[in-house]
């Protein structure tokens, strides 16, 4: 096994950093990793903003209810972004453009283009040591994100991820048994390996080092899909000019 691979397999969320800065040169090198990920047709449909403004970060740690949302060494978020398609358009080019940056298909291109960028930037910055944690409750208040970072039509914030100098060590998270999730030539049954699953993570969570309960994997995806959460989020992004048609 290679060094790529264990750092993949090794991976863990970290919720609290040592009060330590990352350097310019831990930044760029995490930036420039995030870029060469792939990219559907060459879009770069994305863009990175790093909050180094503390009454910023505290803003955005209120909309997250996590206070590691401001106590890292760097705050990354990532964004949807087909506004720099827009710049050069006229207003007759623009308007010719509105079915494809409004469709569906374009949402998801900007969606996953941002994803694999965050990849190779959380990849990266576990390579060098450093641990993190990604931040999606930042849409818990996506309008409020929207206005902190004042971003443009056409670019909406997806979600953060922090970096620092990890100051615990959490347990290693049980993963679904790839059984359940990887399929050869069409979907399959995996009843049998979710039960598995469900013993797995029920005694993960008993005897983790912190916050022990007893509960199980399909427990909490089901309180998670019959509470109705973020709901405002589809009127934001189709007002952003996203996912209209």
């Amino acid at each position: 096994m290679n060094q790529v691979i264990e750092t993949i397999l090794d991976h863990r969320s970290i919720r609290k950093f040592k009060d330590i800065p990352l350097t310019e040169d831990q930044i760029s090198t995490i930036i420039e990793a995030s870029q060469q990920a792939s990219t559907s047709s060459y879009m770069m449909a994305y863009s990175i903003i790093g909050v180094t403004e503390q009454h910023k970060k505290e803003a955005l740690a209120d909309v997250s209810g996590q206070n590691y949302v401001k106590d890292n060494g760097h705050l990354l978020v990532f964004c949807a972004d087909f506004h720099r398609v827009t710049i050069k358009a006229s207003d007759e080019e623009y308007e010719d453009m509105l079915p494809n940056l409004e469709n569906s298909e374009h949402f998801l291109v900007s969606a996953i283009d941002a994803a694999l960028a965050a990849q190779n930037a959380a990849l990266a910055a576990e390579s060098m040591g450093l641990g993190i944690c990604y931040i999606g409750s930042l849409r818990n208040n996506i309008e409020k994100v929207d206005q902190v970072l004042s971003l443009p039509k056409h670019v909406i914030p997806l979600f953060g991820l922090v970096i620092g100098t990890p100051d615990h060590q959490p347990d290693r998270k049980p993963r679904l048994p790839k059984e359940a999730v990887y399929f050869e030539n069409e979907y399959k049954s995996y009843e049998e390996p979710l039960e598995t699953f469900n013993s797995t993570i029920a005694a993960y969570y008993l005897n983790r080092g912190s916050n022990n309960r007893a509960d199980s994997w399909t427990d909490q995806m089901l309180r998670r899909f019959t509470h109705p959460m973020r709901m405002d989020v589809t009127e934001f992004v189709q007002r952003k000019g996203f996912n209209k048609r």
